[in-house]
């Protein structure tokens, strides 16, 4: 396999298949948690969602939400999530390391399933971007995958700087290997004490959540 790690080609390639990861039954415990957990957590907030996706957890955010925008570098996925028709939820077209300055100032920010697809060393500039969008006192929350042996896609490799790669194959035959991290709990908890407060970390069985304050 000669690897590729244009990951806005593989999501292009997934999205009419990405949400069927949602139908996996061991799995349905931890996202109802989750669910739960999103869905109560925005409360009359002005909500920025990076990296949304098929907008499957915008729909949670957006409940309560005042208003929720979705921004993904990915058109294709962007049409599902619009085809949603979600009440009170827009989405565009947006690049999760520069977000720009039409993005405006949210006093919510959601992100799920993105921090494992950003390299170790552009973590902190990650963070600064999106923070740079929301007001003091935001509520913050990031979601992702936990490894599970036996129930996770095994990794294939670790570069230098200690990311790990899994190989992809999607139902077109074609083959990705995606930068995917698992970051450990200390790893993150330092992340979040450095951008905000009263920080929260939950650890399901296959997804953590993250929740704190922003500065």
């Amino acid at each position: 396999m000669e690897p590729t790690r244009d990951m806005v080609q593989y999501y292009a390639e997934r999205a009419h298949e990405y949400e069927r990861i949602y139908q996996r039954p061991e799995r349905e415990a931890d996202l109802r948690a989750l669910r739960a957990v999103i869905a109560a957590s925005f409360d009359g907030r002005d909500v920025l969602d990076v990296a949304c996706g098929t907008g499957y957890f915008s729909a949670c955010a957006a409940a309560r939400a005042r208003s929720l925008v979705g921004v993904d570098a990915n058109e294709q996925t962007l049409e599902l999530a619009r085809a949603k028709a979600i009440p009170n939820a827009s989405f565009r077209a947006g690049d999760a390391y520069d977000l720009g300055p039409a993005a405006g100032r949210y006093s919510g920010l959601l992100c799920t399933f993105w921090w494992s697809h950003v390299p170790k060393d552009r973590i902190d500039a990650f963070l600064r971007n999106v923070h740079g969008r929301l007001e003091p006192g935001a509520v913050v929350l990031f979601a992702d995958n936990k490894f599970v042996p036996g129930n996770s896609t095994p990794l294939v490799r670790t570069d230098e700087d200690g990311n790990t790669y899994q190989e992809r194959r999607l139902e077109s035959g074609a083959r990705y290997e995606v930068l995917k991290n698992f970051p450990a709990a200390g790893e993150l908890l330092g992340c979040a004490r450095r951008f905000g407060s009263a920080v929260e970390l939950q650890e399901l069985t296959y997804y953590w959540c993250l929740r704190y304050r922003a500065h």
